[in-house]
């Protein structure tokens, strides 16, 4: 019994992790904004937005497609 609880234990940690990496987490100087990846990779998971390096992110064609240009609207106005 406590081998099946520690793989089920495993399995719902796996998961977790495994949704974590669906979504970019991206560190603006506003806070932390999330936004949902295109596809499930460790790409681009946590990216750091401060200052100048807004306008580098705005190069990455992953966060293009998963739409950080609506992010970067929100973050100017």
């Amino acid at each position: 019994m406590k081998f099946i609880k520690k793989i089920l234990s495993l399995a719902i940690i796996c998961g977790i992790i495994y949704g974590l990496f669906g979504f970019h987490y991206i560190i603006t100087d506003n806070g932390l904004k999330v936004l949902k990846k295109t596809s499930v990779t460790l790409q681009y998971t946590f990216v750091d937005a401060r200052g100048a390096k807004m306008i580098k992110i705005l190069l990455k064609p992953a966060l293009i497609e998963a739409g950080i240009n609506d992010i970067v609207e929100d973050i100017t106005d």
